[in-house]
């Protein structure tokens, strides 16, 4: 066999780094892996109180 030929697993490995560098499915930054991601454990946790307590002093004023 010659040396130019791919195997079936460098294409498809080819074919990932592709999709990696070049996301069309989804907008840059818009699920909610990449938000956590870039917040680290804290600024989740900070964001998760946040939401808490929003959503309880919402409910406040709703009643």
């Amino acid at each position: 066999m010659s040396g130019d030929k791919e195997t079936p697993e460098e294409r498809r490995e080819k074919m990932r780094m592709k999709e990696l560098k070049h996301t069309s499915s989804s907008i840059q930054g818009s699920n909610l892996s990449d938000l956590v991601n870039s917040l680290g454990w804290k600024g989740t946790g900070i964001l998760i109180l946040v939401l808490i307590a929003g959503v309880i002093i919402a409910s406040l004023f709703l009643w």
